[in-house]
Order: structure tokens, then sequence, then C-alpha cells
């Protein structure tokens, strides 16, 4: 991909911005000087990136298979051209590039796949206001600051509303729908729905959880089979609830499965009908791989997201993720 803007400031932090995502799907090459770029002798770029203000006709003799128009003033001076608007959110602007270049991708996309192995680690507790999504935000986030981490919210109702930005338009289910019915572009879809919480990755969870239930096991573990098939992501964090079909199947596709807990009668009773019920289906290995966690001694929790780095989740979630790299560590090769 090529960049051209003489607003060098602009130029440079779009630039680092989108180097900073290590999956996208191009080589970025960027100039301020348009003469240094026509000098420049160099093969036809996929995607030519322009701002309004130095679009030339000439930028055609570069031969790019697509070329958009950063938009500067909001109208449409050219026919035949894709605008996307400048002065936005640089994710929003990656998002709509990524929809642009998908017109004209190749399926294999080998550059947006870092060859890892992929970790999933599931979080699920029959029992509720237990501090599971805390918790699992709080490892999620720890986690991303040293690798490319994934989290996944299956909850009925998230409640984060951070999770579902206002004006959201696609979430889990559009996944779920870009899997089935354009399994080839899944990659790029994937990519241009993220949203991020510092240098988390998450997909906004479903808008309507009342349609969890109507997705199948197979459904749940054929995503799940994608995800860790593309092979950018260190660790998936799934964050679970009892409304999933084949609930049991995803426990047992998790390296590791924490179950936060609280100690009254009531929730004593459901944490032993529910491990019953796992032995009586024969999934004593999802039981043999779980971690019980009691955070009944943390009183209070931040309001914003990304607090959860901090304090009494923190330091517990920080110990976690110290469990799973040395589990990673012991299980190579």
């Amino acid at each position: 991909m090529v960049l051209c803007d003489t607003e060098e400031e602009y130029a440079q932090l779009m630039t680092e911005y989108l180097r900073r995502h290590k999956n996208v799907p191009w080589d970025i090459h960027t100039y301020t000087d348009m003469g240094e770029l026509f000098r420049k002798e160099a093969p036809a770029p996929a995607m030519l990136v322009v701002a309004e203000s130095a679009y030339t006709e000439e930028l055609w003799n570069l031969h790019p298979v697509r070329l958009v128009v950063l938009s500067e003033t909001g109208l449409l001076h050219w026919e035949n051209l894709h605008y996307v608007e400048k002065y936005q959110h640089a994710e929003e602007v990656l998002k709509r590039l990524l929809e642009v270049y998908m017109e004209i991708a190749d399926t294999g996309l080998v550059r947006l796949s870092a060859g890892y192995r992929t970790v999933f680690v599931g979080n699920y507790s029959p029992v509720h206001r237990s501090m599971q999504t805390s918790l699992a935000l709080s490892l999620s986030q720890l986690l991303a600051r040293k690798h490319t981490t994934l989290y996944l919210n299956f909850e009925q109702f998230a409640g984060a509303s951070q999770l579902v930005p206002e004006g959201q338009a696609l979430d889990m289910a559009d996944l779920l729908y870009f899997l089935n019915a354009q399994k080839e572009r899944f990659q790029l879809r994937l990519q241009s729905m993220l949203k991020q919480i510092g240098n988390l990755d998450y997909v906004p969870p479903m808008k309507s959880g009342q349609n969890l239930p109507a997705v199948t096991a197979q459904e749940w573990l054929g995503l799940f089979h994608k995800i860790g098939e593309l092979g950018t992501y260190e660790y998936v964090i799934l964050d679970l609830g009892e409304s999933m079909q084949g609930l049991f199947e995803i426990l047992r596709l998790c390296t590791r499965v924490y179950t936060t807990i609280r100690e009254d009668r009531i929730a004593q009773c459901k944490l032993l009908q529910y491990e019953q019920l796992l032995g009586l289906c024969e999934y004593g290995d999802v039981l043999e791989k779980t971690r019980r966690l009691n955070l009944s001694h943390i009183r209070r929790l931040p309001e914003d997201l990304e607090q959860l780095t901090k304090g009494d989740v923190a330091a517990l979630a920080a110990e976690l993720m110290g469990e799973l790299e040395e589990m990673e560590e012991a299980g190579k090769p």
C-alpha cells in the first residue's frame, strides 16, 4: 500500500498506526513529496491511498489496483473513486481501507498469518456475579501487552457498555455469517470488525443475546477452528455463558478453564451440580484443567475497563498469565 499525503504529521501518525497493526495485509510505503513518488520505480500498488489535496490524474500512471482518496472536504470531486473520510479515528480509517481491499484481495493472504499456535482459554462459571468477565478482561489485557490476544464474550447480556460502542454495526452474529457465507474473505472481515482496548483485540458481543441459543455447537467450534487456523493470535480468551450450545465441547477445546466461585450455600450447590454434570457426561478432562477462583474478597472494581490492569483482580490475572506462559513453554518441543 502506498500512502500519499503532503500533510507530514498526519502521514507519519497514520503510517505508525498502520504498522503497529501487525496483521494488516500490506507493506506500507509513505510519501509526503509527490515528486519523489513519481521518480520511484516500484511495482503497481494494490492500494494507492492519497489525500484529497494531493490527488492528481497522474497518479493513475502508477497503475494502482485500487485508488482511495482521503476526503478532507466531504465532497466527491471525482467519479469512480473510493472515498474514506480522512479526519476520523484511525481505527475507522483502517476498517474502511480493509473494506475496499476486500474487493481485490487474494484468498490466501499469507501475510496476515504470523504462524502462531493459538491457545484457547475458557472462562465459565455456573455462579453469576462472581466477577467472571472482570477477571477475563483483566487477564486478556495483561496478556495483550506481551502476546497477540483476542477476547470474545458469549454471555447473553455482556453488561459492559464499552464492549458494544454506540453505533457499532457489526458484532459476533455478523462474524458467524461471514464465516458461513464469505469463508474465503473471513480473515479480512475479522480484521475489519475488530475493536481495541489498549493492545487487546475484541469482537463486539451480540447485541441481541437471545440469538445465542440458536447458534449450533458445530458453528461455534467451526468459528474457533477457523480463528486458530489463521495463526494470528497467541491467545484467545473465551468469556462463556450457559446460553451456548455445545458449552462442554467448547470447554474441552480450551487449554485451561477458569471458574470463578462464591462461598454462599446456593453458589456452592450450583457449582456442585455443574461439576457432577461434567462427570456424568464424560467431560472429566474439563474438570482436570479447571482452576477454581474465589474473588469474593474483592469489594470494588474500576468503572473503566482499561483500569482492570491494576488492583487485586489484576494481581490474580498476572498470576494466571504466568501460569499460562509456563504451560506453553513446557509444551514446546
